[in-house]
């Protein structure tokens, strides 16, 4: 996979919530243009500067959004035959209503949903539009929340600049947490799912090709690679939600899977698994900040390509002149 520079502030909080798998040559030009526009594969946020983030997770809320319900979703016109059962294909939304019909897609422009907070709390959310896949099943959705401070929806996922930013749902929730077991662990759950927003680990791996409800040419279900890719994004080294890592700073990431290939000669900074690094390099995008947990350190067979077998889902790769700074 090409690595790309971020090219603005991430826009997704520490927590939660990232095209398609296409194999076929050329196919990773139109990922990597696709890719750079968002920002690199790399950053400390999990999900979305406002979903998950500076709106819903300060003052106004004072917590974060984890889940929302497939129970109590609602269409947008009230007086419609209600949704008795409400699900994802992928990134699409399907509901059987009262009356023997069944929605799908674009039919669920306007439609609400109820967001669980840490509390226990709820928050109304409105889909105000939806972006289907061109090339593939990744639909992307423009989603509001009701401010109960300001009487009025505001964008759930917003850029640095405060414009609306799309989400990818995505079936299942993520432990929020950091530095303790289970920190940044997804949690399958299929009564909930995420509002994954553009440009953050849960978001940005999905563009990279790792989606989760997908499987690869060989039928291996792409879930535990994506979650390993939140992992790399992050640089969760230790497995417990703790990014190590800088906005801003290069990474290359590679599978054996056929989704990424490796197109950089870099030198390899750690074996990923969906529970963190599987093993690391002396020398990381963690720069002079130390990585507590040392028993992930580097044995001298890190990065060598038989590991593919023996475990490992992504291999990281960093520049000689990676960013030394400390968080």
């Amino acid at each position: 996979m090409a690595a790309w520079r971020m090219v603005g502030a991430m826009v997704i909080a520490c927590g939660l919530v990232g095209c398609g798998n296409s194999t076929e040559e050329g196919a990773h030009d139109t990922l990597g243009t696709q890719v750079a526009e968002l920002s690199s594969p790399n950053g400390r946020n999990l999900n979305g500067r406002n979903l998950n983030g500076r709106n819903l997770n300060s003052a106004e809320l004072g917590q974060m959004l984890v889940a929302v319900r497939f129970a109590g979703a609602e269409r947008a016109d009230p007086g419609a035959s209600s949704l008795t059962r409400t699900w994802l294909d992928g990134s699409v939304f399907r509901a059987d209503a009262q009356d023997g019909s069944v929605l799908s897609g674009m039919d669920f422009v306007g439609a609400r949903f109820v967001g669980e907070l840490g509390s226990g709390d709820t928050v109304a959310l409105r889909v105000d539009d939806i972006q289907p896949g061109e090339s593939d099943d990744v639909w992307a959705y423009r989603v509001s929340y009701y401010s109960l401070a300001d009487n009025t929806w505001k964008p759930a996922c917003q850029a640095a600049d405060g414009s609306a930013l799309g989400a990818i749902p995505v079936m299942g929730r993520w432990d929020y947490r950091e530095g303790v077991a289970g920190g940044g662990a997804k949690i399958e759950d299929t009564q909930t799912f995420t509002f994954a927003c553009e440009g953050a680990a849960i978001a940005k791996c999905v563009r990279f090709g790792y989606r989760p409800w997908a499987t690869t040419a060989t039928g291996r279900s792409l879930a535990p690679l994506h979650q390993a890719c939140t992992r790399m994004v992050r640089a969760d080294f230790c497995g417990d939600g703790t990014s190590y890592t800088m906005d801003g700073n290069w990474v290359n990431l590679y599978d054996a899977s056929g989704v990424q290939s490796d197109s950089e000669s870099w030198a390899v900074e750690a074996e990923w698994d969906a529970e963190g690094a599987r093993c690391r390099a002396p020398t990381t995008r963690a720069g002079a900040r130390e990585i507590t947990c040392g028993s992930r350190a580097s044995p001298p067979t890190c990065g060598q390509q038989q590991n593919f077998l023996l475990g490992t889902l992504l291999m990281s790769e960093i520049p000689p002149a990676v960013n030394q700074a400390p968080l």
